[in-house]
């Protein structure tokens, strides 16, 4: 474990300055280092920020274990579906500049995108999960090829007419909205992100949508829980996959530049200055619009929102038991949670790197995010 660590991009203020209790934020390095300990993971960043400051920065563990290499407060981690969030504030500006609009239907910028029943998807359903072809995947080949990539997702079929269901599509509706923003902006939708969301928010250093080759050396390898007592390496998260920037899952960062990407919707869409979508905007893209229709994907209520999802009067599972209904974040498949609390100000990342399942994780994270919580004192 080493201490946090001041940085430009976010300045750092001790807890009870910004209104939080330390013995909370304690206790939840204090099970992180636990689970490290007790071979749950090798490694893992926290980061907890308020009112425009880092109340918490710390690294755990190893990001490598063979050969074994420290994380530090450098180290990026993949991010996997906590990239969907990244993504969807791309799209949240190209609203905003009157371009597109949430009732859209895709096909009205991607000719052929109609194509297999699917003329009635909209931007919406995209983004809520509810677009109708969850189980659609997309071949490697196409992953920078913005051409082929354009027809792969024309070619994508519908299972069930869109709106009628909601079921989680792990990175199919993302390539869509990736190819949307390709078609409206004519550029290619990892340099977008960039300008619109990663550069505005000072971030360019610690947060990549497809990970250059010069940064492989910060880069967390990710692991398949222990076995033998070994950590074998995750099949998931490939070369081509570290390079590709999926939309949907390949966005790599530290965990302060996760807090400093929720305290900008904490803040109303405003980060260091820099305007990147209304107030107006946050409040709309992080209500509930799914409400409690479960998922059957999940086997849970999701409280979907237009990118994050929310925790909602019935709660969901990983975004803390206490915390207010407005909560609202992502996760990333059994290793990382981020979210923001606009009532309090309050933003929480943690990363790690092993793809724990599901049910363990999301208690693990219950856990922690409702420690974040129980800091608030006022």
């Amino acid at each position: 474990m080493i201490a946090e660590t001041a940085s430009s991009l976010i300045p750092s203020a001790g807890p009870e300055s910004l209104g939080l209790d330390p013995a909370k934020l304690e206790r939840a390095c204090e099970i992180v280092g636990s689970h490290i300990a007790g071979g749950y993971h090798p490694g893992a960043q926290l980061a907890v920020a308020r009112h425009g400051k880092l109340a918490l920065y710390r690294s755990f563990g190893d990001a490598t274990v063979d050969p074994s290499r420290p994380v530090d407060e450098r180290t990026l981690s993949p991010l996997f579906s906590n990239t969907k969030a990244i993504t969807a504030a791309a799209v949240w500006r190209i609203v905003e500049e009157g371009k597109l609009r949430f009732s859209d239907r895709v096909a009205e910028h991607v000719p052929g995108f109609e194509a297999h029943g699917k003329k009635d998807v909209t931007l919406a359903h995209l983004l809520t999960h509810q677009a109708g072809f969850p189980a659609a995947e997309m071949a490697p080949e196409c992953f920078t090829d913005r051409e082929l990539l354009r027809r792969a997702v024309c070619e994508f079929k519908l299972e069930w007419p869109p709106g009628s269901r909601s079921i989680y599509h792990r990175t199919a509706a993302h390539w869509v909205v990736g190819v949307l923003i390709e078609a409206i902006t004519g550029a290619d939708y990892r340099d977008e992100i960039r300008k619109r969301v990663i550069e505005p928010l000072g971030l360019t250093r610690e947060m990549f949508l497809g990970l250059p080759e010069a940064e492989d050396d910060r880069a967390a390898a990710m692991y398949a829980p222990k076995q033998a007592d070994k950590f074998p390496l995750d099949p998931m998260v490939s070369l081509r996959f570290r390079r590709a920037g999926i939309p949907g899952a390949g966005g790599y960062a530290t965990a302060r530049a996760m807090a400093v990407f929720y305290q900008m919707m904490a803040q109303g869409g405003v980060w260091n200055g820099a305007r990147i979508v209304s107030p107006r905007m946050i409040d709309y893209v992080t209500r509930d619009f799914t409400g409690d229709l479960v998922d059957d994907y999940t086997g849970y209520a999701m409280h979907r929102g237009l990118g994050p999802f929310s925790l909602g009067q019935s709660g969901h599972p990983g975004l803390g038991a206490i915390g207010h209904p407005r909560t609202f974040g992502h996760s990333g498949v059994g290793t990382s949670y981020c979210w923001a609390d606009p009532t309090s100000g309050l933003s929480f990342a943690f990363l790690s790197n092993c793809r724990r399942d599901n049910g363990w994780h999301n208690k693990r994270m219950d856990t922690l995010s409702s420690l974040a919580h129980a800091s608030i004192l006022g």
